[in-house]
C-alpha cells in the first residue's frame, strides 16, 4: 500500500494538450491514421493541426497538493470537462504528461459509471470495485454512503428511475464517501437541491484535508468558498492561473461578461439619463463606489400623461446578476405626481457596504394607484448601469453589514 504524505503533490499536468475534429467522417479516418502510427511506434501527435481539427486543450500546465481544491473556470466550451476526462483517464493527452497519485475519485458527468438497469446499491458496489475495495469494505461503507445521499428509500430501485437530482446525490456520495486522495467534480452539484448543496460543499471542505480537489463550477460563490487556486481557461488555453481565488473571478468577469442591458414596456417613461457619481469612468472603466462612502444617483426622466402617480425601485446585483440590495423612493408608501415636465432627482446611498467587485443596477417606474397601493411596472431597465467597487473586502459574500463590536472582560 502506497502513503501519500501530506502537502505530497498529487496532480502534475504537464503541458497536457488534446485535440478534435469536427468532421465525424475524418475524424474517424484520422482515428484509424493514429492507431496505426501508434502499432508501428511512431507519435500520432502532428505539429499542425489537420483539416478540421481544433485543440480542446493546448498546453496546461500545473501541479495540486493534498489540501489544495483548484477551481476551473471559463465560457462554455473552453475545454473544461475535457481536461477534467483526461484528468480522469477517460481519455488521453495528445500531447503532455499527467501524473495521478492515489485513489481518484470523480464525478464529471450526470449518472457516468452507473448502470441504469442496477438498482444504487449494486452501482455502489460496482464503484467500490472499481476503486479497489473489497466486498467487506463496502459493506462497512454502505450505510454512510447511502445516509449521506439521502436514498434510503429508493436505494433498491433501478437508477433509470432515478431523477437528475437522485443521481447527482448518489453519484458524490459514492465519489466523496470512499476517501480519495483526488477528486474531480463537474459542475454536477449545480443540479441538486439546496440543501445537499449546501452539504456537497461542506464535504468538500472536509475532504481537502487528505485529498485534493479539482472543481468545475459556474457557480462563483461556491468557488471562493472552497477554493484554493484558480485557473481561468478560454479555448482550451489557460488565461491566469493563481492562488487569489477572489481576484481570479474578477479577471473573469472582467473579460467575460458581455452586456445584459434590456428595457422592458418603457413607452410611457422616457429615461432620458440615469448618472452614477456623475459618471467619472470612461467608456474602458466603470465608474467607482467608495466602500463605506456615499454614492450618488442622478435620474432625469419624462412620462406620458397616463401616468398620475408614480414611485421609483431601484435594485441592485452582484457580478452573477442575483440582487444584493433594493432602493425605493417612497419606503414609507407614498409616491410621487406626474407633473408633466423633464423631472430629476438625485439620490445618496449614505454608505456603501458592497464588497470588491462589479454590480449592475436596474430601474422599476410603478404605478401608484388612487388608494396609495402599488399596481403595474410601468418600465423597467435591467442591467442599465454597471459600477465597480475597488477597494471593498474580498469576499465570496457580496454585502459587509456595518456592525458596532464589543470586547467583555
Amino acid at each position: 500500500m502506497i502513503v501519500l504524505m501530506s502537502g505530497e503533490i498529487l496532480v502534475s499536468a504537464e503541458n497536457v494538450s488534446k485535440k478534435f475534429c469536427r468532421s465525424l467522417r475524418r475524424s474517424l479516418w484520422y482515428g484509424v491514421k493514429d492507431v496505426g502510427s501508434e502499432l508501428v511506434g511512431r507519435s500520432n501527435v502532428e505539429a499542425s493541426l489537420r483539416k478540421d481539427e481544433f485543440w480542446a486543450v493546448k498546453d496546461i500546465s500545473f501541479e495540486l497538493r493534498r489540501g489544495e481544491c483548484l477551481g476551473l473556470i471559463g465560457p462554455n466550451g473552453a475545454g473544461k470537462s475535457t481536461l477534467l476526462k483526461m484528468l480522469n483517464g477517460l481519455i488521453k493527452p495528445d500531447r503532455g504528461q499527467i501524473n495521478m497519485r492515489g485513489r481518484i475519485g470523480a464525478l464529471i458527468e450526470l449518472g457516468a459509471g452507473f448502470n441504469p438497469i442496477l438498482t444504487g446499491r449494486e452501482n455502489i458496489y460496482i464503484n467500490g470495485s472499481i476503486l479497489g475495495f473489497t466486498r467487506s469494505e463496502m459493506d462497512h461503507r454502505l450505510d454512510s454512503i447511502v445516509e449521506f445521499a439521502e436514498l434510503e428509500e429508493f436505494i433498491d430501485m433501478p437508477v433509470q428511475n432515478y431523477s437528475s437530482g437522485m443521481k447527482v446525490r448518489l453519484g458524490f456520495s459514492v465519489a466523496a464517501q470512499l476517501d480519495p486522495d483526488v477528486l474531480l467534480i463537474d459542475e454536477v452539484l449545480a443540479v441538486g437541491d439546496v440543501g445537499f448543496r449546501h452539504k456537497g460543499l461542506n464535504a468538500v471542505n472536509k475532504i481537502m484535508n487528505k485529498a485534493a480537489v479539482i472543481f468545475v463550477s459556474h457557480s462563483m460563490p461556491q468557488l471562493s468558498r472552497v477554493c484554493t487556486d484558480i485557473m481561468v481557461i478560454d479555448h482550451g488555453q489557460s488565461l491566469l492561473f493563481e492562488k487569489e481565488v477572489d481576484e481570479g473571478i474578477e479577471y473573469y468577469f472582467d473579460k467575460f461578461r458581455g452586456p445584459s442591458a434590456m428595457e422592458v414596456g418603457s413607452e410611457k417613461v422616457k429615461l432620458v439619463d440615469f448618472k452614477i457619481n456623475s459618471d467619472q469612468g470612461t467608456d474602458d472603466e466603470l465608474p467607482t463606489a467608495k466602500f463605506k462612502e456615499p454614492f450618488f444617483i442622478e435620474l432625469t426622466f419624462l412620462l406620458s400623461g397616463e401616468i398620475s402617480a408614480y414611485k421609483i425601485n431601484i435594485g441592485i446585483s452582484d457580478k452573477e446578476l442575483i440582487p444584493v440590495a433594493f432602493l425605493t423612493s417612497h419606503p414609507d408608501g407614498g409616491y410621487y405626481l406626474n407633473t408633466g415636465q423633464e423631472n430629476r432627482i438625485k439620490i445618496e446611498i449614505l454608505s456603501i457596504p458592497f464588497s470588491m467587485g462589479i454590480y449592475d443596477m436596474s430601474i422599476y417606474f410603478e404605478e401608484v394607484t388612487d388608494s396609495g397601493k402599488e399596481g403595474q411596472i410601468y418600465a423597467r431597465h435591467l442591467s442599465i448601469k454597471q459600477f465597480k467597487v475597488p477597494n471593498g473586502p474580498h469576499n465570496y459574500m457580496p454585502v459587509l453589514l456595518q456592525s458596532r463590536w464589543e470586547k467583555h472582560k
